[in-house]
């Protein structure tokens, strides 16, 4: 057993997450790709694998648990974060990535065939100009500035009755809440427990009805 998978394990003790073999492989197996990946295509400021199992694996399926709904778009992915660990996690989920750089999709694309993952559609687009064929339950991003701009820029892609955006943040402030738009409203605020690593991180639930 490799010493990221132990790493894996350990950390994963210290969740509730149920993962089963498979999903530690795979989890294991993003991280070498995205090590490997990530020297010439510089995918990620994390250089470390075992940085990368807390600050971009532990990061993302801590959130997993807080999803409704079967039908998901993560927005400004990057090289596939929070999207491919998530959908790692929920095989009955589907979730479409979405990024505007090429090389970003084109190693999201290595990635899904080489750990066989079969339930993630990549999209290059910028997200104010995707219009998908269906709309989504949840919209996800732990990579926009504000929330106020997520919610403006991807306002076309969550259903309209029950659609969620859910916003991956570190240390929140209340003006930054107080500055959305008044047609979204805050579901709820869920503070997340991401073994080993500093600093606050909170899940932000929104509405999506206009």
């Amino acid at each position: 057993m490799s010493s990221l998978r132990v790493l894996l394990d350990d950390l994963l003790l210290q969740t509730s997450l149920e993962v089963s073999e498979k999903q530690r492989d795979q989890l294991v197996g993003y991280v070498n790709l995205l090590n490997k990946w990530n020297k010439a295509y510089n995918l990620t400021s994390v250089r470390n694998p075992e940085e990368m199992l807390v600050k971009h694996i532990l990061d993302s399926i801590v959130v997993s648990e807080h999803l409704e709904g079967n039908r998901f778009i993560d927005v400004g992915t990057g090289p596939g974060l929070p999207g491919i660990p998530l959908a790692i996690m929920n095989p009955d989920k589907r979730f479409h990535l979405l990024d505007s750089l090429g090389k970003r999709i084109r190693f999201i694309k290595q990635v899904l065939h080489e750990l066989r993952i079969e339930n993630v559609t990549t999209v290059q687009a910028r997200v104010e100009e995707f219009q998908p064929e269906e709309l989504f339950d949840g919209v996800l991003s732990r990579a926009f500035a504000s929330i106020t701009d997520m919610v403006n820029w991807c306002r076309h892609l969550p259903k309209s009755q029950d659609g969620r955006f859910y916003a991956l943040k570190g240390q929140l402030h209340q003006s930054e809440l107080d500055d959305r738009p008044e047609w979204c409203s805050v579901i709820g605020i869920k503070p997340l427990q991401v073994p080993e690593l500093e600093g606050d991180r909170h899940l932000v639930i929104l509405s999506a009805k206009g």
